[in-house]
């Protein structure tokens, strides 16, 4: 349900296009990770898999389950809470494993959280934290790079710019794009694993600012 309705809302508040590396069209079951700049982004990303037939189990923050409705649609669906800093981080890796076992991927955001910046232009992913390295070595599962630009011009900055960049989106119709990189089957030691999946989501994300002609991509 959380991606059809993405596929249905976000084309109301963007141009999304979707690409992806020759063989990425089919994806394996395996571990999605995507870089995270905006609010928007996870509805982005969720739409531009459905188009490509593939509904991820998503593992985000745990607070966003206390929000009315929302929270109770993730838990419905199976969707993981990351209680971050707390003894219960642990089980969301559990969890992510079991989905991966039943069939399902996992869309994971390694960063652990939003940058902290007001503009609306695209950067280069964050640090990755050590869950997706742990997830992927414990499962076995490939991991899925996904690089996608242009949310930042729907949803950026203070709260009041976000709240105002959501209500003209739908006037403004920003171009969104997503690339699909390579599966990769990731071994080695933690750090080895987080260095090789950071470089191939940055890789993803370059492809799709590249593809919306953002400066800072041309830059990288």
């Amino acid at each position: 349900m959380l991606s059809r309705l993405a596929s249905r809302v976000v084309p109301a508040f963007g141009q999304l296009t979707v690409t992806a590396d020759e063989g990425a069209g089919c994806l394996p079951v395996g571990i999605v990770v995507a870089n995270h700049s905006s609010l928007a982004d996870p509805a982005i990303v969720l739409a531009a898999l459905q188009r490509l037939g593939t509904r991820p189990v998503v593992m985000a923050a745990a607070g966003l389950w206390r929000v009315p409705l929302l929270g109770q649609v993730l838990a419905r669906e199976g969707h993981i809470p990351v209680h971050r800093g707390d003894p219960r981080a642990s089980r969301a890796l559990d969890l992510a494993a079991e989905a991966l076992e039943q069939g399902r991927h996992i869309l994971i955001y390694a960063e652990g959280g939003l940058p902290d910046r007001r503009d609306a232009a695209d950067a280069a992913p964050g640090t990755f934290r050590s869950g997706l390295a742990r997830l992927a070595r414990r499962t076995g599962a490939p991991v899925i790079p996904v690089g996608q630009a242009g949310a930042r011009r729907v949803v950026s900055g203070s709260a009041v710019k976000q709240v105002a960049g959501l209500a003209t989106a739908p006037l403004r119709r920003p171009r969104l794009h997503v690339h699909v990189g390579s599966p990769l089957l990731l071994d080695g030691d933690g750090a080895l694993v987080t260095t090789r999946a950071h470089f191939a989501v940055t890789a993803a994300w370059k492809t799709a600012a590249t593809h919306l002609g953002e400066p800072a991509a041309l830059a990288a």
